[in-house]
């Protein structure tokens, strides 16, 4: 006989909080799924149950190349953020900098 107690303690006894940063299309994608389970569930699914199940479901798949290739692609734009955050930039001299400099020259050999 199934008992949703037990379920409900042994599911969350060993918890962690995580915060996780995704795409707004891949949140209201998992949105869409939450309200199909809801519809085919007959019953309250919260976006964070499926996320859960998401995330353990492809954990499952281990080695699926698809999860690989998706983390290759994340891992990729990641690098590539940070090395341009890495390279200086080269500020346009303006020229307001460049008369402010000639103008206390130009003081200074009034002053004289």
């Amino acid at each position: 006989m199934f008992d949703a107690r037990k379920v409900e303690v042994t599911m969350f006894e060993d918890k962690a909080r995580v915060l996780l940063i995704l795409p707004q299309a891949v949140l209201d994608r998992a949105r869409v799924f939450a309200g199909e389970a809801i519809t085919k569930l007959k019953g309250p699914v919260s976006l964070q149950m499926v996320l859960r199940a998401l995330i353990d479901e492809g954990l499952k798949r281990g080695r699926d190349r698809t999860i690989v290739t998706n983390i290759e692609g994340q891992m990729q734009a990641v690098r590539a953020i940070r090395s341009r955050s890495r390279r200086p930039a080269v500020a346009p001299r303006s020229e307001s900098a460049g008369r402010r400099a000639g103008k206390g020259r130009l003081g200074e050999a009034r002053r004289s």
